[in-house]
């Protein structure tokens, strides 16, 4: 699928129709997720450390959706040690490599232990673990590795996701491929989301996929949000989309909320360094001047008062008078009636793996994992390929 990807571009071949489809007829028997890990509150850091790696090593987004959700799998299935879920983690991120890049694009060993160096993860790799881990993971898939993910489908919808006829703040579009060009950078900014909580895994991956270009649509406000050509192109309507892209804009808030504060406080940080640094350079007749620049105190009380707009206000009305009783047709389970209780109904159990020959690999861990890149909330912690900050589109 990678291959295909970067070279031929299928979404905008003629077999694309025929592609899409086969994708979602193998999506109808992908394995069932139910979130019984005892190590699932470490998933989230495994997670990052995948994300970072597949961007250090330029990896394209099939690649990494695919060896993250090889391992969700993988630990929901099993009872795995600490020691063992960092070469677990590198596994999946070979094998997903290896399905979905070109030959030279796959990671090396040595690469690999020096990314584990730069992430501050004292971890030993060496071939034999590396290949005995694979082989485990392998038969536990039943070599079959064509799992599709919501990266898969995501050009296909983009390519048709921006029409002549849409509305951008009630005005005509002037240039649809400057629309497209930000309507990408938003889809994958919430694709990238959809991996960071394990309750969207209890959607169908197209529905997060159209989902993704929906809740895009919203934040670019761009009328209508779901038209009738993505409707037949995906075949889901507004409502089986609902509360998907609820979570999604929730995130979204969230996140823009965290970036807001970033950049006030990054701008008094500024201003304070600015102010020091004219201290011990200014002269001293320059010093009994009166000062060009605005009291520190000034610029936090007018950026107190900046308002925060919420694109989605509008919006969250309609979610909640469209969603249907239970969840979307496009999710695994509907009996689960709200994302609170979709989060509750998750109990912890796993059968223990057992590993006959142990792993040569020394690792260092405290009593915490830290996250590779600090964050907080719903913030991105995204870099490289597809990684963009909600400040960005703004304006």
């Amino acid at each position: 699928m990678g291959r295909t990807r970067m070279e031929e571009r299928w979404w905008k071949g003629e077999l694309a129709a025929d592609i899409h489809q086969a994708l979602r007829t193998k999506e109808l028997n992908l394995p069932l997720y139910k979130a019984h890990s005892p190590q699932i509150g470490m998933r989230r850091y495994f997670i990052d450390l995948l994300t970072i790696l597949s961007n250090r090593c330029s990896l394209c987004p099939t690649a990494r959706h695919l060896a993250v959700y090889l391992l969700d799998l993988f630990m929901d299935r099993y009872n795995i040690s600490v020691k063992q879920l960092y070469i677990t983690s590198f596994a999946c991120l070979l094998l997903a490599s290896k399905f979905e890049e070109k030959e030279d694009k796959v990671p090396k060993l040595e690469h690999l232990n020096n990314l584990a160096y730069m992430c501050n993860v004292n971890v030993v790799l060496n071939k034999k673990d590396l290949l005995r881990m694979e082989m485990l993971l392998l038969e536990n898939f039943n070599w079959n590795l064509c799992l599709p993910t919501p990266a898969h489908y995501i050009d296909y919808y983009l390519h048709v996701s921006i029409g002549e006829n849409d509305l951008r703040d009630g005005w005509p579009t002037n240039s649809v491929t400057k629309v497209k060009t930000f309507m990408e950078k938003y889809a994958y900014y919430f694709l990238d989301f959809s991996v960071q909580d394990h309750t969207f895994l209890h959607f169908r991956p197209s529905l997060i996929a159209a989902a993704s270009v929906c809740a895009s649509r919203i934040c670019m406000q761009i009328s209508p949000a779901w038209t009738t050509q993505l409707e037949l192109l995906t075949s889901y309507s507004w409502e089986h989309l609902a509360q998907c892209i609820e979570m999604m804009l929730i995130y979204y808030e969230n996140d823009k909320e965290i970036n807001n504060i970033k950049k006030q406080v990054t701008i008094q940080h500024q201003q304070q360094e600015g102010m020091e640094n004219l201290s011990h350079q200014a002269t001293t007749q320059i010093l009994f001047q009166q000062p060009s620049y605005h009291p520190l105190a000034q610029h936090s009380a007018t950026l107190a008062q900046l308002p925060v707009q919420d694109l989605c206000s509008t919006y969250r009305d309609s979610l909640q008078v469209h969603r249907p009783s239970g969840l979307l047709a496009g999710s695994a389970d509907s009996s689960l009636h709200s994302y609170a209780a979709l989060q509750a109904s998750l109990q912890p159990s796993a059968q223990t793996l057992h590993i006959q020959t142990p792993l040569a690999m020394q690792v260092t861990l405290g009593t915490e994992p830290s996250h590779c890149s600090s964050m907080a909330c719903g913030s991105s912690y995204f870099t490289g390929c597809h990684s963009y900050a909600a400040g960005c589109f703004d304006g």
